[in-house]
């Protein structure tokens, strides 16, 4: 096992993973925020034209999982962090944040689906909290591009670094 900073030769490895991963929020989200597939190669592509970079959790030679960190202004993002449905519950989410965790001391931020109440207990766990909700479109608006409709439907944890209102 190892992890690694994923490079443009895995950029096929990392849509499958997303998209694999993304089935889990199939009748979790509103329907108007599920597609098909989850995330389109161009929105993959153009996230790490932004700056998102993907480390990756690999064993005997394949990605099985993968998360993204992203600098934006004063703070660091975690973005898009998934395991293959078959490779789950077995560690590879809380070893790679702990890594990504290593990689910056700058305040921490990750935003989530709401009804992604898995996901929000899967970073709670590594010490991040909930914002109140008008901190969280405050957040949201300020450093990550993402539609209206994503910012009613999420939620954002800060790590203890945030100096921001929790919930």
């Amino acid at each position: 096992m190892i992890i690694r900073q994923c490079n443009e030769t895995d950029i096929e490895e990392i849509y499958s993973i997303i998209n694999d991963a993304a089935e889990a929020y199939r009748g979790h989200l509103e329907p108007d925020c599920w597609h098909e597939p989850y995330m389109p190669m161009d929105y993959l592509r153009g996230e790490i034209d932004s700056g998102v970079v993907f480390w990756g959790y690999e064993e005997n030679g394949r990605l099985i999982g993968v998360m993204g960190i992203q600098d934006i202004q004063d703070v660091t993002l975690i973005r898009h962090a998934y395991v293959r449905t078959t490779c789950r519950r077995k560690g590879i989410g809380g070893r790679l944040i702990r890594h990504l965790l290593t990689l910056s001391d700058r305040p921490t931020m990750i935003g989530t689906w709401k009804a992604a109440t898995w996901a929000i207990d899967f970073y709670a766990k590594y010490g991040f909290e909930l914002v109140t909700e008008e901190e969280k479109e405050r957040l949201l608006r300020k450093y990550w591009s993402i539609p209206e409709r994503q910012i009613t439907t999420s939620v954002v944890m800060v790590d203890e670094k945030c100096n921001v209102e929790r919930a």
